[in-house]
């Protein structure tokens, strides 16, 4: 069974490797509110599909962060407002599998007569829609899929195609220190220094950045800290910032401070948008899949990091994920519990 998954895989990026050498104009596409991984694949593949000599666009359902202005400056990232999308033989959809993540680019997309090319490491659910797919969901990040692309097209990276694939694999594994880091990773970072990226200057232009009330805001979360499941589950819900309140659109430094706790299993940060609804963030650092627990509000991602967007009030998501969370927990042994078993 294994020998023929790998079979499946193998052709499966075969067809979207021809695809990528026979067509001559590429829509490049991301997730809403793109990350780092989404953002540096995009740069990568950019770059990489102009060394070709083809056309390509990228366009996103929301803008490029701030921290991520030297790939900005560098690539044409545009924002989908509506209308017609450049004309494309191929839409690459980088960092995600399932079309309702493209927000207002998804109906366009779907009535684009061109090749649909999934690129992503995450785990997608029911059947495919695409015309083909590079995908791994045991590699660190999206952008380490473009670096393996460019090398079985026979294409050297360029500084910034190097800076995009270097930014995918340190946002993705939290700077090396998650558990999806492994030796090619490490390797694959190295060489990405040896062609001009500077790990310092890329480290502050990414997390030395922050507003003056960016700590605020984070004292503002911590606040808010509650424990359930015995101390295995943490969980941080934040209301929009009224008057006067430091906001924090970006819960990571929360996550990590709480993840540090040793009890901890499981962390989940709700912020409430103002738009309406929340936003959950949720990360593990056992082998507690936060993913299944994501997709039972309609979100997904990994096992270790996944989110949703939830309708309704903040109260009422947080209700609602807490008591699934802590049912699943209780159905899952502690890591105390699993050790004295396995002794």
């Amino acid at each position: 069974m294994d020998t023929d998954r790998s079979t499946a895989e193998g052709t499966a990026r075969e067809q979207a490797l021809r695809l990528l050498r026979e067509g001559e104009r590429f829509l490049l596409t991301g997730h809403v509110r793109p990350d780092g991984d989404c953002i540096g694949a995009q740069a990568a593949l950019y770059r990489l599909l102009e060394s070709l000599g083809k056309t390509a666009y990228i366009v996103n359902p929301d803008p490029v962060q701030a921290q991520f202005d030297y790939l900005s400056r560098e690539c044409p990232y545009r924002v989908y407002s509506g209308g017609d999308l450049p004309a494309h033989d191929v839409v690459c959809m980088l960092d995600f599998c399932e079309l309702e993540r493209t927000g207002p680019l998804a109906a366009p997309i779907r009535a684009a007569e061109s090749k649909k090319l999934v690129i992503d490491h995450h785990l997608s659910h029911g059947e495919p829609w695409w015309d083909a797919a590079y995908v791994d969901c045991g590699a660190s990040a999206t952008g380490l899929l473009v670096y393996r692309i460019a090398r079985d097209l026979g294409v050297e990276l360029d500084a910034v195609g190097a800076h995009g694939v270097y930014t995918s694999i340190v946002t993705d594994t939290g700077w090396f220190k998650y558990s999806n880091t492994d030796a090619e990773t490490l390797r694959v970072a190295g060489e990405m220094v040896a062609a001009g990226v500077d790990p310092h200057r890329i480290y502050g232009a990414i997390y030395q950045r922050n507003g003056r009330q960016q700590p605020r805001g984070v004292a503002r979360a911590l606040a808010r800290l509650e424990y359930f499941a015995d101390g295995r589950l943490a969980v941080v819900d934040l209301p929009v910032a009224a008057a006067g309140e430091a906001d924090l659109a970006d819960g990571d430094e929360v996550l990590d401070i709480l993840r540090a706790v040793e009890r901890v299993e499981v962390v989940l940060f709700l912020r409430e948008l103002k738009e309406g609804g929340c936003k959950l963030s949720a990360r593990s650092k056992g082998d507690f899949d936060v993913n299944a627990l994501a997709r039972a509000f309609g979100g997904g991602g990994h096992a270790k990091a996944s989110g949703a967007t939830l309708a309704g009030s903040l109260a009422d998501a947080k209700s609602a994920v807490v008591e699934r969370a802590v049912e699943l927990l209780g159905a899952h042994p502690a890591a105390g519990d699993r050790e004295a078993v396995e002794s």
